[in-house]
């Protein structure tokens, strides 16, 4: 809740619309192309998100003073203008983001490529890196705030203080889509009036999300959507940060050791919130801690990747448990963080 307090973060964009093969579009929110042949970020956003999240933009800003070019790329439908086609970004949906994944590689073949995810942009890209394997195009990634099983999350947003979480973002979401179908009918395969009328994701998901990409019903959508089962099939170095205090999740979805693959690293805090985080730095005033977290990871990793001229190592350690201070300078108020990874 505090992070949303906070201002938004400054960051100029310049914005590009990607025509896609089918005749759709994603828009592209470009920054520091004054660092020309810097390393570059792709950065997801979660649900509901887009150029305009924070947390997106204060990432960039940190990656951007690193010497970084970022660039936002705003889901299928994600934007205040709606996309031309049924077809708008899910929880499992990856086909987007590798496509673009591709394309800056073919662009910038030997460019440094990174991506990071927040909540469904975290899911998105944990589940493209393990779908792409070894030929994923990206030289090191990061997510935070993942839903690693997706219905306990709907679960756990159907309760408490969870639910005022759940409402917004429903809102957000019923007003998206009477944008879109003020202009386009909607799919046959869908029930709009039940999606509008839905009072919890499972009801909304069940009436729009699943039959329009083609699941049985919310049930098959989440099964087949959630990356956490997909964890073991990644192949370049990852960092997973997650908080057990998350609202919109339950903390028995945080995957054991055995779920990940070697050059995955998970990073668990007692508290943090869902992608807040915020912590305590000189006199007591607050940063965000996450953005400082991801950027020094991603830049160790392309650090390495320059110095040795090999591909970057994840950051590891044996055991939950270590001190964060360990693999990263402590904040002034520290957030309980233990380490896994598989090894």
């Amino acid at each position: 809740m505090a992070s949303l307090l906070r201002p938004a973060p400054k960051l100029v964009l310049r914005c590009e619309r990607l025509e896609l093969p089918d005749g759709d579009f994603l828009d592209l929110g470009w920054s520091g192309d004054h660092n020309k042949t810097g390393p570059l970020a792709v950065l997801v956003h979660g649900l509901c998100g887009g150029f305009e999240s924070k947390y997106a933009r204060g990432t960039a800003c940190q990656l951007i003073a690193q010497g970084w070019r970022t660039v936002i790329l705003q889901l299928r439908g994600a934007g205040p203008e709606p996309n031309r086609l049924q077809r708008c970004y899910d929880q499992g949906d990856t086909e987007d983001l590798r496509y673009f994944w591709h394309l800056l590689r073919n662009r910038e073949p030997h460019a440094f490529i990174a991506s990071v995810g927040w909540s469904l942009g975290g899911n998105v890209t944990l589940k493209a890196l393990a779908e792409e394997g070894n030929a994923a195009p990206v030289d090191i990634a990061a997510a935070a705030s993942v839903p690693f099983d997706i219905r306990p999350c709907a679960e756990r947003l159907r309760t408490g203080f969870s639910r005022l979480y759940q409402k917004r973002l429903l809102d957000d979401l019923k007003s998206a889509l009477r944008r879109k179908h003020l202009h386009l009918a909607p799919s046959p395969l869908v029930n709009l009036a039940a999606a509008l009328a839905a009072r919890d994701f499972i009801e909304y998901d069940e009436a729009y999300t699943a039959p329009l990409a083609g699941y049985r019903d919310a049930e098959d959508y989440y099964t087949h959507s959630s990356c956490g089962r997909l964890l073991r099939n990644i192949r370049c170095p990852t960092l997973v940060v997650h908080a057990l205090d998350d609202p919109f999740m339950t903390a028995d979805i945080v995957p054991a050791l055995d779920a990940l693959a070697p050059c995955v690293t998970l990073e668990v805090a007692q508290s943090g919130g869902h992608v807040g985080f915020v912590s305590a730095g000189a006199l007591g005033l607050p940063y965000c801690w996450l953005e400082r977290r991801l950027t020094a990871y991603l830049h160790d990793g392309y650090k390495g990747r320059v110095g040795a001229h090999v591909h970057p190592v994840a950051i590891q350690s044996a055991a939950r448990g270590r001190s964060q201070s360990d693999f990263y300078p402590a904040p002034a108020t520290t957030l309980g963080l233990a380490m896994a990874t598989s090894t």
